[in-house]
């Protein structure tokens, strides 16, 4: 038998025990699923996660193919939830009265500086709504009042100032283009994506909630979450610049990702960088901070010169990469260079003056 002091120290450790399941990520299972709608909305999670750069590994993806593919409804729900939701890092209950509570999963929290990170969220519908699934946070607040960058949390916290850059560190987005749908289906229980994106590196916080509209979120704060980030280390990319004649210079850089994402993000720009336009400005020898990955850039150094397009690649090394880019002069520059564009305005002027002058000779 326990004494009393021994039976309140084993109610206490049950409890910490279950608020230490609950903090590492434990979400709920849903059963009342109809399979078919579920499997097709899945099927089309996996090729969204693909396309933007999935966490699933590839024994992960062959399990949930399998799975799809089988006709054990009951236990395919349940082993796809267990797959799925290791890389949750939110779990979203929106109870029959369209109220949201939110919920850190097992995901890892971990970002990477200047990059974007792609994240599952597991959204237990009751209500049945098909509103559309909104992310946002204040520490994902533009960090510039322009109408050109103007983000989700921006609109959600229109009273709110505009957050200083050490608590605007972040950005995030939900991903709603094809093959998914921008509203929810409906259905008890459907899986969505979440992007977020970390100006900097080391340790950060952020407070980060749902909605499917105005009025949905639940009371006592439960519709937010504090998660706090590893932002791992950027990989630094030097920047050699130079003109035709091969001496150093500077130039305009738009960096996109396969997704078409702007790198570094525009809403969480710092001086220099101009958040009003998706390029950047480098001179020969900076540095600019990319994750691992493939990249399209586009630079050029005014209307004077001709645009160009390069594919860069940035490793996983721990090393400096450098890549060099040659700023080549425009047509104009080049026929005012060799005095080709007198030349060439003489011959038209000779010919519309000689040819106007025929056709006053005839008249006449």
């Amino acid at each position: 038998m326990l004494s009393r002091p021994q039976k309140s120290l084993a109610a206490a450790f049950l409890i910490l025990i279950t608020a230490v399941s609950a903090f590492c990520g434990d979400l709920p299972g849903v059963n009342n699923v109809d399979w078919q709608p579920f499997a097709a909305q899945v099927t089309r999670l996996i090729e969204a996660a693909d396309y933007l750069g999935s966490s699933l590994g590839a024994e992960e993806k062959t399990s949930i193919r399998t799975l799809v593919e089988s006709g054990d409804a009951k236990e395919s729900v349940s082993k796809l939830q267990q797959i799925l939701d290791r890389h949750c890092l939110f779990g979203v209950q929106i109870n029959p009265e369209m109220r949201v509570k939110v919920a850190q999963g097992a995901a890892a929290a971990e970002l990477v500086e200047q990059g974007w990170r792609v994240f599952l969220v597991k959204v237990q519908n009751e209500s049945g709504t098909t509103a559309e699934l909104r992310a946002v946070s204040p520490n994902a607040m533009a960090l510039f009042e322009s109408w050109s960058v103007k983000t989700a949390s921006d609109e959600a916290f229109p009273d709110k100032p505009k957050p200083s850059p050490a608590v605007g560190w972040l950005d995030l987005q939900m991903f709603n283009g094809q093959p998914l749908k921008k509203s929810l289906s409906g259905l008890p229980l459907e899986y969505r994506i979440v992007q977020l994106y970390s100006r900097d590196a080391g340790k950060r916080e952020a407070k980060i909630s749902f909605n499917v509209g105005q009025g949905t979120q639940d009371l006592g704060y439960r519709n937010e979450a504090d998660v706090l980030f590893n932002c791992l280390p950027g990989h630094e990319v030097v920047l050699r610049v130079q003109d035709e004649h091969d001496q150093p210079t500077t130039a305009s850089f738009l960096i996109r990702d396969a997704q078409q994402r702007v790198y570094p993000s525009v809403a969480k720009r710092l001086a220099p960088d101009f958040a009003f336009q998706p390029q950047v400005y480098r001179s020969d020898g900076e540095i600019l901070k990319l994750p691992a990955g493939q990249y399209t850039v586009s630079f050029s150094r005014g209307p004077e010169t001709i645009p160009q397009q390069s594919t860069i690649s940035v490793s996983d090394s721990s090393s400096r990469q450098t890549n060099s880019f040659k700023v080549c002069g425009g047509l104009i520059r080049r026929y005012l260079a060799g005095g080709r564009a007198i030349t060439i305005f003489m011959r038209l002027a000779v010919r519309i003056t000689s040819s106007r002058l025929k056709g006053f000779t005839r008249r006449t």
